[in-house]
């Protein structure tokens, strides 16, 4: 049988207000008795020590200390009654009665007792309402008798029964009331995680609106989760549908992947075969013509720029092949940006001369985590396009700097630009703007795409950040390392 977690609850604050009520309640009137006890037990211990105080001046001034308690004892402890206020018995050194003031005959426990307080000990013994308090008299070194103080505990048993009654009274007054109270405040908690059990109950049935709880604790967030997961499981079914219709997109996306990649393939068939064709005439030519000199200082330097140019395509390309096939892994290190750019213009030193490019930069300390060869292989595609597409005696300007924990690096040429309907399309490898010129200078339509690949690798992104007739300029960004 399915129990509510409301009876649930009340069941367990009942019980444990009882518990606490019960164990305070014990604890308190042990205390009491543990008190009530030391008081008694502290104040017949006074009593004795008077009796044998008392007993030491009365001998001192007999002449006949030996037989006094047999002589006198029945006075000795009717003055000792009245010094110490108490009922008392008075035995000698034998156990034998020496007042007359016992009524009824002594019990057995009491005989008991007398045995171990004839042993020069102290004891006592309760009966009743009664205690019987034996303490040993004690001349020097040797016990003369025994003082039984006869000690009525009505009083404390009336007084610790009067402390239990108030707290039965109390304790039931407080386990009401506290029940009450707990009541009110664990209720909404109840009703809070019934409500939760419902909303996740309509949610299995396929129902997934739900309210959400106006708590401001565990609860309460346990009810936006809820909602939010209903939410959560609504669009997936939602998603799931669409995924139907996204697969019909998926089967055209691939057909057009496939022709991406034939048209790749014919791309790179056409690029090779211009660089080969030329290199085939030539040889043609030499076979026909051996002893041409003219030709022959031709064709080799034909061939060489050629062979060179291809050799830049094969290794691009291999470069392009294995970026899409393969997780390198990056040697990534503290890289010092300035310094980068630096080591990457000094060995394009000898093309800017060649060709009158001026250089201005404006290079800040820089740094980031990566690895020096990828960042080395952007660097040098940026800024060998920067110089092949230029004007002749053009400029190139290339500014680093950090702007919200972002290193940039910004490159700009004064060359021929890129026409903006075409701007997106200059990542795309083989896809040059100017393809005379391209192959003029030994472009193959690879740089931008390889750069792009490097840069992505290394956690940035490369950007056209501007371009037309006055030129163009790229923004390469990468996160930076807080010093």
């Amino acid at each position: 049988m399915k129990i509510s977690i409301k009876i649930k609850f009340s069941l367990f604050l009942a019980g444990l207000l009882i518990l606490v009520v019960f164990f305070l309640s014990l604890l308190v009137l042990k205390g009491i008795k543990s008190n009530q006890q030391n008081q008694y037990e502290q104040y017949l211990a006074q009593q004795a020590k008077t009796a044998n105080t008392y007993y030491m001046q009365r001998i001192l001034s007999e002449e006949k200390s030996q037989t006094f308690l047999a002589e006198k004892g029945e006075e000795f402890a009717e003055q000792l009654e009245l010094i110490s206020g108490q009922s008392l018995v008075l035995y000698d050194s034998q156990g034998k009665l020496v007042s007359k003031k016992v009524k009824e005959k002594e019990s057995d426990n009491i005989k008991k007792t007398l045995a171990y307080a004839l042993s020069n000990k102290t004891a006592y013994l309760m009966e009743g309402d009664s205690l019987y308090y034996l303490a040993p008299i004690i001349t020097g070194n040797n016990q003369v008798g025994v003082v039984q103080f006869n000690y009525s505990l009505s009083e404390h048993q009336a007084f610790y029964n009067n402390i239990r009654q108030l707290f039965i009274y109390i304790g039931a007054g407080v386990l009401f009331l506290s029940f009450f109270l707990g009541y009110l405040f664990f209720n909404p908690f109840a009703t809070g995680i019934i409500k939760l059990d419902k909303m996740v109950y309509r949610i299995r049935e396929g129902h997934y609106e739900t309210t959400v709880l106006k708590r401001r604790d565990e609860i309460g967030k346990l009810s936006q989760g809820i909602h939010a997961m209903g939410g959560q499981i609504r669009r997936n079914i939602e998603g799931m549908e669409a995924e139907q219709n996204k697969l019909m997109l998926a089967v055209e996306k691939l057909s057009q992947l496939d022709q991406q990649q034939k048209q790749f393939i014919g791309n790179v068939t056409h690029e090779f075969k211009t660089p080969l064709t030329s290199i085939k005439a030539y040889i043609d030519l030499l076979e026909m013509y051996p002893d041409d000199e003219k030709l022959l200082e031709t064709a080799i330097a034909t061939i060489k720029s050629e062979s060179g140019r291809l050799y830049e395509m094969v290794d691009k390309v291999l470069q392009l092949s294995a970026l899409e096939k393969y997780d390198f892994e990056l040697n990534l290190e503290r890289l010092s940006v300035k310094q980068a750019v630096e080591s990457a213009l000094n060995s394009l030193k000898g093309r800017m001369d060649k060709f009158g490019i001026r250089l201005d930069t404006e290079l800040n300390e820089a740094c980031i985590e990566g690895d020096k060869d990828s960042l080395t292989i952007v660097l040098l595609n940026l800024l060998d396009n920067a110089i092949k597409y230029n004007k002749a005696n053009g400029n190139i300007f290339i500014k680093t700097y950090e702007a919200f924990q972002q290193v940039n690096i910004e490159i700009a040429d004064t060359g021929i630009g890129i026409p903006r309907e075409l701007a997106d399309k200059v990542f795309e490898p083989f896809y040059m703007v100017d393809k005379n010129r391209a192959r003029e200078n030994g472009g193959a339509g690879l740089g931008l795409s390889l750069a792009r690949k490097h840069a992505e690798l290394l956690g940035g992104t490369l950007i056209l950040l501007n371009t037309g007739s006055e030129g163009t300029s790229f923004r390469i960004t990468f996160p930076s390392i807080i010093n």
